[in-house]
């Protein structure tokens, strides 16, 4: 009985590792979404409390809508840690202490957009990166509506100007 071998290593392709193949690995992956995870729980507790404190309404509306979209993506990235087997980290970005040092709404609106910016960029050269279907997807998800969230509140900021 003749047994075909692949004949050359592009037959193999598809079972390469994925650092072989250009893809991230693992502890890469993983290092990614703990700090991707950290900046959005503190994204999540700056809006909370700009919302707390806002007194115009249309900019207390898009805060709580930031929030909501922040805690979403806190638990998109804490379910895929766990499915790559590790324990999401429990800590909170340091951006949280420095906007809220910002007194100024509006300039914290800024600030915070300037750090949804950051998070887009870091998924911007992610996203290629990731072989994992699931997890790829939910990252492209993740990073468009960081866009969305950005260009609304360029438009409050403008619109206050």
């Amino acid at each position: 009985m003749t047994v075909n071998e692949p004949s050359s290593l592009v037959c193999y392709a598809s079972e390469a590792d994925d650092i072989y193949m250009g893809f991230a690995g693992r502890e890469e992956i993983l290092a990614a979404l703990h700090e991707l995870l950290e900046a959005e729980r503190a994204g999540a507790r700056v809006a909370l409390a700009s919302t707390k404190s806002a007194n115009d309404p249309d900019y207390a509306e898009l805060m709580r809508s930031v929030r909501a979209d922040e805690a979403r993506w806190c638990a998109m990235l804490s379910r895929q840690i766990r499915r790559l087997g590790a324990a999401p980290s429990r800590k909170t970005g340091a951006f949280y202490k420095k906007a809220l040092a910002i007194p100024d709404p509006l300039e914290r609106l800024a600030f915070l957009n300037r750090g949804q910016a950051w998070v887009v960029r870091k998924l911007e050269s992610l996203t290629p990166r990731v072989r994992d279907e699931a997890l790829h997807a939910d990252l492209r998800e993740m990073l468009e509506s960081h866009r969305v969230n950005i260009d609304r509140a360029a438009a409050h900021l403008e619109a206050e100007h």
